[in-house]
């Protein structure tokens, strides 16, 4: 799914956009027990519940594309005979209806999910969205629609104590200690059943959301769709910046990877006016020629190139977004950290003077300490 899809989906979501007939769930302890289970008439909650429940599902379908939201894809075969995808398929073509089926799916996520020492409540809603028609100007006609996307929203929150406050009794006229009930926090986890690609159904895939883009519930992504949890943005990240330093050497100084963040960047900023809604990715062709731009030898951006291909797959894609931070260019030595904004870098050198390394950073605008000006500490230009 791309942006402009998801956005598509969490619009339908809010409330009296809908249409959800009934909410289901069940309320896991820390022992992964089910102590109580849900069953409610949407149409008949009260606005604010309404309201809030919406917010939990519609947070499902939120954050960004390849860390939050991941796509994930069934074999064929899977589709044809896999056990897991059966179940999903059953829960969705019955809109969640037979008991037998929930407390089925219910099993697999408390037995797969890892919230260790938490309460949580499992959501499950179906609902059918009559996708209107787009005309030639790329607007909806909302009278207009030969598409019924039926599917399933799944989201798994922790469900947490509030603490003890002070509260009003109004009956003795004072003040006394309260206990609020448990609140339920935001979603960890979730999916959505089929996905909605083109403004219509996929169901080779889903669209799966994780709160923590370095938590990826692996167990949770075997045992509900039997597939391997994909590499995350964190990994990727971590094991792509190892390639540059491993693969360059002494040629990945800070002119280097100044010259890098900004060309990437750029692209990203570039990319971001097109208003495309796939996101960005760049070829392993794309990356040489960014290395090339920023001096590197054609030998050395070769075995980058190869150590990729190596771990990201022979025909691999990389996503700018887990390449580098765009809003943040950090500096850090054993004693001193230099946060500085990205779009400032340039401004950022290295030099050794009197054979000692030095980072220098121009002040003649003026230096600030703790929000307090300060006056320059000498006129006098080192030699």
């Amino acid at each position: 799914m791309n942006k402009k899809d998801i956005n598509e989906i969490r619009r339908h979501l809010g409330p009296g956009k809908n249409n959800f007939q009934k909410i289901y769930g069940c309320f896991v302890n820390t022992q992964k027990q089910i102590i109580a289970n849900l069953e409610e008439s949407f149409v008949l909650l009260p606005e604010f519940e309404t309201d809030a429940y919406c917010g939990l599902l519609k947070k499902t379908l939120s954050g960004t594309l390849g860390k939050n939201l991941l796509d994930i894809s069934f074999a064929t075969q899977d589709v044809m005979e896999g056990t897991e995808y059966r179940l999903l398929s059953n829960l969705r073509s019955t809109s969640l209806a037979e008991p037998e089926l929930r407390d089925e799916f219910y099993q697999k996520v408390i037995e797969s999910v890892d919230l260790p020492e938490t309460n949580f409540l499992i959501l499950l809603v179906s609902d059918t969205y009559d996708v209107p028609a787009r005309n030639q100007n790329d607007e909806t006609d909302p009278d207009n629609s030969d598409i019924v996307f039926h599917y399933f929203l799944c989201c798994i929150c922790p469900v947490k104590d509030s603490k003890t406050e002070l509260g009003y009794l109004a009956g003795e006229g004072s003040f006394r200690g309260c206990i609020s009930p448990q609140i339920v926090g935001k979603p960890e986890l979730g999916f959505l059943f089929p996905a909605f690609e083109d403004r219509t159904a996929n169901i080779y895939q889903a669209l799966f959301y994780t709160r923590d883009p370095a938590q990826l519930h692996t167990d949770f992504l075997q045992t509900i769709f039997h597939t391997e949890a994909p590499m995350s943005c964190v990994e990727q990240k971590e094991i792509f910046e190892n390639i540059l330093s491993e693969s360059l050497e002494q040629d990945w100084n800070l002119e280097t990877a100044q010259s890098f963040h900004e060309q990437v960047r750029e692209r990203m900023e570039q990319y971001a006016e097109t208003k495309d809604p796939e996101p960005l990715e760049l070829s392993l062709g794309e990356v040489g020629m960014i290395l090339t731009n920023c001096g590197i030898s054609e030998e050395k951006t070769a075995e980058v190139q190869e150590k990729c291909r190596e771990n990201f797959g022979e025909a691999a894609v990389l996503n700018p977004a887990n390449m580098i931070d765009s809003k943040r260019f950090e500096l850090k030595t054993p004693q001193v950290k230099i946060i500085i904004d990205p779009e400032f870098s340039y401004l950022v050198e290295t030099r050794i003077i009197d054979g000692r390394k030095y980072i220098l950073i121009p002040s003649d605008d003026g230096i600030e300490l703790n929000g307090q000006k300060l006056s320059q500490i000498s006129e006098e230009p080192l030699e």
